[in-house]
């Protein structure tokens, strides 16, 4: 619907369009501005912003407001996904393949609404134990069985901490951080060097940067995607940046990074 009403301003000659709601509403907002040079701004709300946590924007819609009026436009790229039999989707911070879209699949939305995002830690309790199913990566000509990625524009994940260190909006390509364990007891060995910042130097994580990557998995297997927090469907599937895609409002000290 966001994404309607969006592409029906840009028709009609409008020049700036505000966007107040969580991810789910910003990325179907900016669906709808791809290629045009409308200036897009957003005013969070919704259960999580992570656009807003990653460019410095107050967790309040009237205070982001302000800092909106002292604002930039910077011209950015955009992430897309295409996969067979379905419309190419775009997104502004990041596609998640594996263990954290299959939490985004079977999220109860009832307790989501009561919870926030307290509904997701919720969801990720409830995959310990169950099987890690694998799939496989290819960047810049190397092929990686993983059971889980990231394929992000930002460094913010989730509005709690971060996992990507080294990307930012007004870069061009992704940075891309591959989990290539087999057992649930990995997962904790590699949350704790999210926390510590030693991804990099972590047996059994690949961080990388490049501008597609393709994604398969076996036929038996149903591999879930995620983009910008919502569930989109299964593997296979080609992810890609999209240059020179939307025209963003964002406070100059993180355009000037």
């Amino acid at each position: 619907m966001a994404g309607q009403v969006a592409a029906e301003a840009v028709t009609a000659g409008c020049d700036l369009i505000l966007a107040s709601g969580g991810d789910g509403t910003i990325n179907e907002t900016v669906n709808g501005l791809v290629g045009s040079k409308v200036l897009f701004g957003i005013l969070p709300a919704g259960t999580a912003n992570v656009l807003a946590n990653e460019l410095g924007f107050a967790g309040r819609p009237d205070h982001a407001a302000k800092q909106l009026l002292h604002a930039i436009p910077v011209r950015i790229a955009l992430g897309a996904m295409d996969a067979p039999g379905r419309t190419r989707r775009h997104f502004i911070l990041m596609a998640g393949i594996g263990l954290d879209a299959r939490i985004v699949y079977e999220l109860d939305l009832k307790l989501k609404n009561r919870l926030g995002k307290l509904a997701y830690w919720h969801g990720g309790f409830r995959q310990f134990g169950r099987p890690v199913p694998r799939f496989h990566i290819s960047i810049n000509g190397s092929q990686y069985c993983a059971s889980f990625a990231v394929i992000t524009r930002v460094r913010n994940y989730g509005g709690d901490f971060e996992i990507a260190r080294r990307i930012k909006l007004t870069d061009n390509d992704f940075e891309i951080v591959v989990f290539q364990n087999e057992q649930w007891k990995d997962y904790l060995r590699f949350f704790g060097a999210i926390m510590t910042d030693r991804l990099h130097d972590t047996a059994g994580v690949v961080v990388t940067r490049a501008t597609q990557v393709e994604v398969t998995a076996p036929e038996d297997e149903r591999i879930y995607i995620q983009i910008d927090g919502e569930a989109v469907g299964v593997l296979p599937a080609v992810i890609s940046t999209v240059p020179d895609a939307l025209t963003l409002l964002m406070p100059k000290r993180y355009a000037d990074r």
